[in-house]
């Protein structure tokens, strides 16, 4: 028997029906909510996922820009690679219920015949459709890359048969000259995660490249251009729709890739040749060629190098092995990034400081019995050169006569005129990592050994102690003694360039600074630059060219420390690398200097010997007729 009237359940029932009624209302109110939010404000976001569950798209790499020298040789291009990507579900027959997958063997024996591929490429291929996850069985995988042109004519003939393949192109680097210049052009490889989060918003994707090293790095923005798309309209078997023009508001797009920038560099690859030429017999060193007028750099030659199209498709781990335990160190480049003491070479300072302010009279003559006392110590001259003034010090190379001349001139003003021709700071090049080189002064001597002694002045004059340069700098230092003072930036690029050939920047030359040396003492320092090749005293008089071309410079011995001996180095070798560095710099022709050069032979032994007649020969191959040259000595 019911406790309540009916009354009082009509009551009831029509109270909780307005609490189902709002609670219903509500319910709706909030569907209709969100269905305006979808179709309204969330609408073009939404459109855009239909559109993908519908599409493919495929990305266009964009063609990298060449690099050209300054003849127009091309020195980095592009050669096609053709890849195949596959849609691993039509390959897969997928259980609805478990999820399982096994391969379509029909398919797979298909794609197999077509491209030729062995019993272990086949099965390679199954393994890799048979372990994707299930998110990724609907993606275009990369499986092939770089297939033969055999392989993708076939590909393309019975593209009809096959479903869910698709054959791109990509551009893929290729340098033509091998390792020549390698440091200086540089190299790719692939962008890794760190690379994509430091680079975000500027578009680089898991596969895209990356310039690592030399130009290809530091004109990465001008070269990389900007890549293109391809969308299609597919099926759910991610097959291409017959009828795509009939879907509403959705059409294939194209949209090609615009090609990077074309770079002219100021180098000249015939002359590297002609370098890499001369240089055959010697392990190990640099070459340094610039224009004396603008600052060009017409030479980076750094030997031993590394094959620009192997590090660049990459390396194994044992090859890049090898590189990493060469003790001649192919990875490091010499002009630019390693220092050396200067040797001789460094005489040309130590005279110019010695002419400023009339501080040592170029006549007065100092008698050299080979060796030079200071206090308990004797240091060793090469020889006995009797009498001889500035001009014949600076020609036979006497190291007693800038030991004297140094007392009255002292480090500090030495330091001051190197440091104003460029030496002890970054030339900046632009390229890699630059080493700023080292000029020691007084407070670092006190701060490092205690207290400052004559002798360390003595070694700067001739550079050694503690004076280092790297061969950039030592060739626009010269490039400045050959032109009357004006020291310039070095320059590597020569203009940018579009596509089509037009020229979109040219460089120009970049004066760092002048030095002030009035034009007689550069006159007087000169001429004895000319006497070292060309008197018969000289220190390279036998690696002048007889009726060639002019040449003036200062050869160089400089000593090297056992600290800087490679580790674990065969005894049996140790030899070699206690050897001096033999080095020459100057300029050609004498009479109107064009190019100033640098030779570095590491542990050639004497510079006049070794690293001399590499010189010359070279001059002569760029400025005269490239006839009747010495060939350079092999090495002992």
């Amino acid at each position: 028997m019911s406790l309540l009237s009916p009354r009082r359940e009509l009551g009831e029932f029509k109270k909780r029906y307005r609490y189902m009624a709002a609670f219903v209302g509500l319910a709706f109110l909030a569907l209709a909510t969100r269905l305006i939010w979808l179709q309204g404000v969330q609408h073009e976001q939404w459109r855009d996922v239909a559109r993908e569950n519908i599409t493919k798209t495929f990305w266009l790499r964009a063609t990298r820009g060449n690099i050209r020298d300054t003849h127009g040789r091309l020195v980095a291009s592009n050669r096609a690679s053709y890849d195949v990507y596959v849609t691993p579900r039509a390959f897969l027959d997928i259980d609805r219920e478990t999820g399982a997958a096994r391969v379509e063997q029909e398919e797979v024996d298909r794609l197999a015949a077509l491209m030729e591929l062995s019993a272990e490429q086949k099965a390679d291929f199954v393994r890799r459709l048979l372990g994707l996850s299930v998110r990724r069985r609907a993606h275009q995988i990369e499986m092939f890359s770089d297939i033969s042109r055999d392989q993708m004519a076939a590909l393309e003939t019975h593209a009809l048969e096959l479903r869910g393949v698709d054959v791109l192109a990509k551009p893929v680097r290729f340098y033509p000259y091998g390792n020549l210049g390698a440091h200086a052009i540089g190299y790719l490889n692939e962008v890794n995660a760190e690379d994509i989060e430091r680079l975000r918003g500027q578009d680089y994707r898991a596969g895209d490249v990356i310039g690592r090293s030399g130009l290809e790095a530091s004109l990465e923005s001008i070269l990389r251009g900007q890549r293109g798309y391809r969308r299609l309209l597919v099926d759910a078997r991610g097959r291409p729709r017959e009828n795509a023009e009939r879907i509403a508001d959705v059409r294939p797009e194209h949209h090609d890739p615009i090609p990077g920038r074309d770079v002219v560099m100021s180098l000249d690859m015939e002359l590297m040749r002609s370098i890499q030429h001369a240089f055959r017999g010697h392990p190990s060193g640099a070459v340094v060629v610039v224009d004396v007028k603008t600052g060009r750099v017409r030479a980076l030659f750094s030997k031993p190098a590394y094959d620009l199209n192997a590090i660049t498709s990459g390396l194994s781990r044992a090859d890049y092995a090898t590189l990493v335990d060469d003790p001649f160190r192919p990875l490091i480049d010499k002009t630019i990034f390693e220092t050396y003491y200067p040797g001789s070479t460094f005489k040309s300072f130590t005279s110019l400081a010695a002419l400023g302010d009339g501080l040592v009279d170029p006549d007065l003559t100092v008698d050299c019995t080979g060796r030079y006392e200071v206090g308990p110590q004797r240091m060793r001259c090469t020889q006995v050169h009797g009498h001889v003034d500035m001009r014949r010090a600076l020609i036979q190379s006497c190291n007693v006569y800038f030991w004297r001349i140094a007392e009255t001139v002292g480090l500090e003003r030495v330091n001051r005129f190197a440091r104003d021709f460029g030496l002890g700071e970054r030339t900046g090049i632009g390229i890699n990592s630059e080493s700023e080189g080292f000029l020691a002064t007084r407070e670092w001597y006190e701060r490092n050994y205690g207290r400052f002694r004559l002798g360390y002045t003595l070694n700067t004059a001739i550079g050694q102690g503690n004076t280092r340069v790297t061969l950039i700098q030592l060739a626009l230092a010269y490039a400045a003694m050959a032109n009357g003072g004006v020291l310039y930036a070095p320059q590597l690029i020569e203009r940018i360039d579009a596509p089509d050939g037009t020229v979109l920047e040219r460089m120009s030359p970049h004066v760092r600074r002048r030095v002030d040396v009035p034009t007689s003492h550069f006159t007087y320092n000169n001429e004895a630059l000319v006497g070292v090749v060309n008197h018969e005293d000289g220190t390279a008089y036998s690696a002048r060219v007889e009726g060639g071309v002019t040449v003036a410079g200062k050869t160089g011995t400089a000593q090297v420390q056992r600290s800087s001996f490679p580790l674990g180095i065969d005894p049996r070798r140790a030899w070699y690398f206690s050897q001096s560095h033999a080095w020459f710099s100057g300029f050609a022709p004498a009479e109107d200097p064009q190019v100033a050069i640098v030779v570095l032979v590491e542990h050639g032994g004497a510079g006049g010997r070794m690293a001399a007649p590499i010189a010359t020969r070279v001059l002569e191959d760029l400025l005269g007729h490239g006839e009747d040259r010495p060939a350079p000595p092999a090495p002992r």
